[in-house]
């Protein structure tokens, strides 16, 4: 297995439980309130951790309490830290809110992830060994202009590229070709194609005009409706969705990611035994609070496998 390296954002999610969201005006009281390390690149940092594999975290946290818990968090559960950077200011921040059905609001400070430069990245990637093989996993919660070199430097460097384009940007006609997998949602597939996506037709349609834009495979997850794959190949699979009780969907898609990357990693495994592993591991995800909290270890991964096909031999 090569090297897996993520470049994102580090956040510390503040997390309201509520019945249902406040109208235009109205105060309502929250349920619930907890602190929970989080940020896309964070979180499937975590996830692929958690799959067992070796993750390199390259981001930044600002020089406040919320910076040091953040690497704390990190260093406990073993975590390379070694490529973060502690930048003057306040760490990222989103404030989240959960409603009974699981739903969430999300609201992103962007603290020190706004700040992560170019030069912060270059260093790390001109003393690393990385090379053909290894894995770079980026997002959209860090500068453009960061993200789009890390893109370069890796396409020229033979390491292959997953983009999860979260939140949704119009991404540049000549950064498709570079990217090997495209992982993203229903919402962000809509607003970078400019197609409607209301049912599995229609996906695959979406799906298309990105490989014929020049992305070698792409995954579109679809929540309860499952996760549809297309590769330049024309190799469809369709993942269906776990059925389990919702208690909270923060996270799910950062552990699908993360998770389906570091079963990707084992070269014995074949796609759709990576898509139903993530699809799993979002699964187990959706039904506890929180997000890195919530995302579980290969190993109740695994168990939930077993248990879902004694399920279906009773």
């Amino acid at each position: 297995m090569g090297k897996l390296l993520v470049v994102g954002s580090i956040n510390m999610d503040i997390v309201k439980k509520v019945r249902r969201y406040p109208l235009p005006g109205e105060t309502i009281k929250s349920l619930d309130l907890t602190y929970c390390p989080g940020g896309k690149g964070a979180n499937q940092a975590m996830a692929i951790h958690l799959s067992g594999c070796e993750v390199y975290m390259v981001g930044a946290v600002g020089q406040d309490p919320i910076g040091k818990q953040l690497l704390s968090h990190f260093d406990h559960l073993g975590v390379n830290t070694n490529n973060i950077d502690v930048i003057e200011g306040t760490s990222g921040m989103a404030f989240i809110t959960v409603n009974e059905r699981g739903e969430n609001h999300i609201v992103i400070s962007e603290g020190a992830n706004a700040n992560l430069s170019k030069e912060n990245v270059e260093l790390v990637i001109r003393n690393s060994s990385w090379g053909e093989g290894d894995t770079v996993l980026l997002q959209n919660e860090i500068p453009w202009t960061v993200t789009k070199f890390v893109i370069e430097q890796a396409s020229c460097k033979g390491i292959q590229v997953v983009f999860n384009p979260a939140p949704a940007l119009k991404i540049p006609e000549n950064a498709f070709s570079l990217i090997d997998t495209l992982i993203l949602n229903e919402t962000e597939a809509q607003y970078i194609t400019g197609m409607k996506i209301s049912d599995h037709a229609e996906a695959l349609k979406a799906i298309q005009s990105l490989i014929n834009r020049g992305v070698k495979e792409v995954i579109i997850t679809l929540g309860e409706n499952g996760a549809l794959y297309l590769n330049q190949d024309q190799d469809e699979i369709f993942q269906p969705a776990f059925s389990v009780k919702v208690v909270d969907t923060t996270a799910a898609g950062d552990t699908f990611i993360g998770t389906f990357i570091a079963a990707r990693g084992n070269s014995y495994l074949s796609t759709d035994h990576c898509l139903r592993f993530a699809s799993a591991a979002a699964a187990l995800t959706v039904t506890r609070q929180g997000a890195q909290s919530s995302i579980p270890t290969i190993a109740e991964v695994e168990t939930f496998l077993s248990d879902q096909v004694e399920s279906r031999l009773r």
